[in-house]
C-alpha cells in the first residue's frame, strides 16, 4: 500500500494546478456528538448509511478508516438509474450527488457517531452545492437517509448544530429519504488509496484522513476497509 505522506512532488504539482492547502480557519474540527441517536440496540450485523459531501473520493477514504466500517462504496444518489454514471452526473442536471454508501457494524459504531465524523471531518457542511474546488449540485451536502429513523436523527442533529451556532453560520446539509444508491464506475473505488500522490487527493483529501486520526483517535483504524477487498471476499 502506498504511503499517505504529502510528497514534495505532489505539493508542487498541486501548486501548478492552482490548488491551495486549507487555511487554519478552514480546518475541520470535532463537533459535539448528536443528542439524538439510535433509540435501540440493533440486532443486525451490518447496516448502511449514505452520505454526500463533495467528491466521493475523499468521503469514501475517510470512512474506510473508521472502526466498525466494513465497506464504503462510491456512487450516486438522488437521481434515477438512467443517469447514474459519471459523465451525466458531472452535468449537474441529473439530481444525483456523488455519494458514499457505508456498511457498518451497529454494535461497534452508531449512526449518530457516523454523522459526527461526517460533519467534523468528511466535508464542510456550510458550503452550498460545492466543496473546495468543485461546484455544482452533484457536490451538495446531503444525508440520504435509508429510513425514517435515520432521517429523524440527521434532522435533529442539523438542528442541534445550527442552534448551537457550531459553525457560525447555518448548515447547507439537506436530508433526502429513501433515494436509491447506484455504484459508481469501478475506477472510482478506492481512488484515494490508489492515487495518494495525485495533487487533488494530496491537497483536498489526505488532510481529512489526518484530521480523522487527530480528532477521533478512538475510532481511527490505520488499515482501510477497501471496496475491492470486500468485493473479492
Amino acid at each position: 500500500m502506498k504511503s499517505f505522506a504529502l510528497t514534495a512532488a505532489a505539493l508542487a504539482a498541486a501548486a501548478l494546478l492552482g490548488y491551495a492547502a486549507p487555511s487554519a480557519a478552514e480546518a475541520s474540527r470535532r463537533v459535539p456528538a448528536p443528542a439524538t441517536d439510535s433509540t435501540a440496540a440493533s440486532t443486525a450485523k451490518t447496516e448502511t448509511a449514505v452520505f454526500a459531501g463533495g467528491c466521493f473520493w475523499g468521503v469514501q477514504g475517510v470512512f474506510q478508516h473508521v472502526k466498525g466500517v466494513s465497506n464504503a462504496a462510491s456512487g450516486y444518489a438522488g437521481g434515477d438509474a438512467r443517469t447514474a454514471h459519471y459523465d451525466a452526473v458531472g452535468s449537474g442536471r441529473t439530481g444525483h450527488a456523488e455519494a458514499v454508501r457505508i456498511s457498518y457494524d451497529p454494535q461497534q459504531i452508531s449512526y449518530g457517531r457516523l454523522l459526527q465524523i461526517y460533519f467534523s471531518v468528511a466535508h464542510d457542511p456550510t458550503e452550498l452545492n460545492r466543496q473546495g474546488p468543485d461546484s455544482g449540485t452533484q457536490y451538495r451536502s446531503t444525508v440520504f437517509a435509508e429510513n425514517a429513523e435515520q432521517a429523524r436523527i440527521a434532522k435533529d442533529y442539523i438542528a442541534q448544530l445550527n442552534q448551537a451556532k457550531t459553525y457560525g453560520k447555518p448548515l447547507a446539509t439537506t436530508v433526502e429519504l429513501s433515494k436509491p444508491f447506484y455504484l459508481a464506475e469501478d475506477y472510482h473505488q478506492d481512488y484515494l488509496t490508489q492515487h495518494p500522490n495525485q495533487p487533488y487527493i494530496a491537497i483536498n483529501d489526505l488532510p481529512k484522513i489526518a484530521e480523522l486520526q487527530k480528532l477521533f483517535p478512538e475510532m481511527y483504524k490505520a488499515t482501510p476497509a477497501l471496496f475491492h477487498a470486500a468485493k473479492a471476499r
